[in-house]
């Protein structure tokens, strides 16, 4: 098709394109028509020029277009319904509708949605991530992340501009449909800013466009493939483009048409009113919940453990996840699977700088921009890449549980290793004294938590966690910690120990109670356990490498040896004492359970003062189960 023929194709589309989006969002009483007719020119030129098959919607070298402004749904779905993906028709009557796949923010589970977005600020942040992974996987694509003019006030979008920069990711595009209007009106007066000078002072190549225009639009695609540079299409559009009394007006940002108002839009479009058959197509609608089964991103690795270290002399949990990571990169540095490291300005505290030297191409330095980390590392690891992001917990865990809710709604792959967490961080203080890490994980429905031991312990996860696919949280202190030993002595996660999810690790036998401890206490707590044995007083020790969750069989046992305690530096109320708590009712089970933890914001101090504060000191332990028993 010639440039004029493709040109008037386009209008047409835009034409049908502008009353599905009316009729839909009318039959539904709900969603945003604005900003999806502002921006569906854009959207239109984009779907008809770049790499993409509906027939096959995981194509390999497909460019990848994702829409940041999830809200623009009604846009979205006509396009790809207009390209094949599925009847247009469906996406009109079952928009917003229980039981959907149609739902009011984009979603994966509509087929040709790569990302599902909704939060505003975190599309580029995914784009760059895909884009990154085209050159990681060597295999060639574009990323187009189109984005709303108010969404430029959030901050990760300037983080996401300074990683693309820094990366040369000349692959990916970005546009901001400039229609200057968000919910509470003109984008100038809700907050002040330059969006022009703002990209370009972060080094990317803007260029202004008439985003109705589809002659300039088209240019504009073509013209941005030889730049190296990425690039920003600054686009131009009015809100509620088509029709004359919405155009220009932010209540139809999140407002719908009136059947009579939509009525004479359409005659406006010169387009017949098919509502009232939409209307009982929706009323037919009937559900069908296996359609919400979200797709997952595919990771099949080639990537091998290597053999376990056994560590005999004390050391940190950090380390040893360095020196796995490390090995691990070394073992598997031809392998086809690549495996990737990202950081955020901490390498030598996360200790992640051995792998830097193994493997510098795949260590990504993201400096101090978390939100932006905790995306990227998302979407790398959902283009086939293993992909480890290692942080300190407060900012790995805390500051970005929104990036890590995003990540577990599209079903990623990622790896986060998260180091200083509980008290271990002593003199920091209380604002990186991270006691919410368990809380936290159990709100992220598809991530996994596992929190090692001690170094044996921390290598054999790692290794075992090199060719698995899904998400999961790795956390560990900071301090040396004690080797954990069996009765006899002898090192408890030795060469001969297989880690297995979710599993209790029993350390001590007993019949006068159950000790449940998880993270950086065990060593504290064992030495209590052994003292009150030389007192006659033999409790149960189990450690909890997966405090989310614990075994029927392993808490109904617990529940026949008398008392419970758990034990962890975590805030009291939502960690492996609240597992515990529930699993019993659960089970319908009767037990005295005791929990020690961080009971309040801590005070600062060296991590031994700090313990002793919060009663999780050796001595503390004993003397509290001692007067218990």
């Amino acid at each position: 098709m010639n440039k004029q023929d493709l040109i008037k194709h386009l209008e047409q589309q835009a034409i049908e394109a502008r009353a599905a989006i009316l009729q839909m969002t009318t039959l539904s009483g709900s969603g945003h028509p604005g900003g999806s007719m502002s921006s569906i020119d854009i959207l239109l030129a984009l779907y008809n020029t770049t790499t993409h098959d509906p027939a096959n919607p995981q194509l390999p070298n497909r460019d990848r277009i994702l829409v940041s402004n999830g809200h623009i749904s009604p846009a979205v779905y006509t396009v790809l319904g207009q390209q094949g993906y599925f009847p247009l028709k469906d996406a009109i009557s079952q928009f917003r509708k229980f039981g959907s796949i149609f739902e009011g923010h984009i979603e994966r589970t509509v087929p040709g949605v790569e990302w599902t977005t909704g939060n505003l600020g975190q599309g580029l942040s995914a784009g760059a991530g895909m884009a990154l992974a085209s050159r990681i996987n060597q295999t060639p694509y574009r990323v187009y992340v189109m984005m709303g003019d108010g969404e430029q006030q959030k901050g990760q979008i300037s983080e996401a501009r300074r990683f693309a920069t820094k990366y040369g990711l000349n692959n990916l595009c970005a546009i901001v449909d400039y229609n200057k209007l968000q919910i509470s009106g003109n984008i100038s007066d809700v907050m002040y800013q330059d969006i022009k000078a703002g990209w370009e002072s972060d080094g990317w190549l803007v260029k202004d466009i008439d985003g109705h225009n589809f002659a300039e639009i088209l240019e504009a695609l073509e013209a941005i493939k030889t730049s190296d540079k990425p690039t920003m299409l600054l686009a131009h559009t009015v809100m509620g483009k088509g029709v004359s009394f919405m155009e220009n007006q932010a209540k139809f940002h999140g407002s719908t048409l009136s059947d009579m108002q939509l009525d004479e839009a359409l005659k406006q479009l010169k387009v017949s009113n098919e509502l009232s058959k939409y209307r009982k197509l929706r009323e037919e609608f009937t559900p069908d919940l296996s359609t919400h089964e979200a797709s997952r991103f595919e990771l099949k690795t080639d990537l091998v453990a290597g053999q376990p270290v056994v560590y005999e002399a004390e050391t940190d949990n950090r380390s040893a996840w360095g020196t796995a990571i490390a090995d691990l990169a070394k073992i598997n540095i031809e392998a086809g699977t690549p495996l990737v490291v990202v950081d955020c300005d901490l390498a030598a505290s996360v200790k992640t700088g051995d792998f830097a030297k193994v493997s510098p191409d795949r260590f990504i330095q993201s400096g101090i921009m978390e939100q932006n980390a905790a995306v990227v590392s998302g979407a790398l690891s959902a283009s086939g890449i293993q992909t480890f992001w290692s942080d300190f917990g407060v900012f790995g865990i805390g500051e970005v549980y929104n990036m890590h809710r995003l990540n577990d709604i599209n079903h990623t792959n990622l790896k986060v290793v998260v180091t200083h967490v509980g008290l271990d961080v002593g003199e920091d203080g209380k604002t990186h004294q991270c006691i919410d890490y368990i809380g936290l994980a159990k709100n992220l429905y598809n991530f996994r938590l596992i929190c090692p031991a001690d170094p044996n312990h921390t290598d054999r996860i790692i290794r075992w966690l090199i060719n698995k696919p899904g998400n999961y949280i790795v956390t560990m202190g900071r301090s040396k910690v004690p080797i954990i030993r069996n009765e006899e002595g002898a090192v408890y996660y030795d060469m001969g120990y297989n880690f297995e999810f979710g599993k209790e690790d029993l350390l001590r036998i007993g019949n006068q109670g159950t000790v449940f401890v998880t993270g950086t206490p065990v060593g504290r707590t064992l030495k209590a356990i052994d003292s009150l044995r030389d007192m006659g007083i033999y409790l149960n020790l189990y450690y909890v490498s997966a405090p989310t969750l614990i075994s029927n069989e392993t808490i109904e046992n617990a529940a026949k040896h008398g008392p419970i305690f758990s034990i962890e530096d975590h805030n009291v109320n939502t960690g492996l004492a609240a597992t515990i708590a529930t699993k019993l009712v659960d089970l319908g089970l009767v037990a005295k359970l005791f929990r020690y933890g961080v009971a309040e914001y801590p005070l600062a101090g060296v991590s031994e003062d700090v313990y002793r504060w919060a009663g999780l000191d050796a001595a503390g332990l004993l003397n509290k189960i001692k007067q218990e028993i």
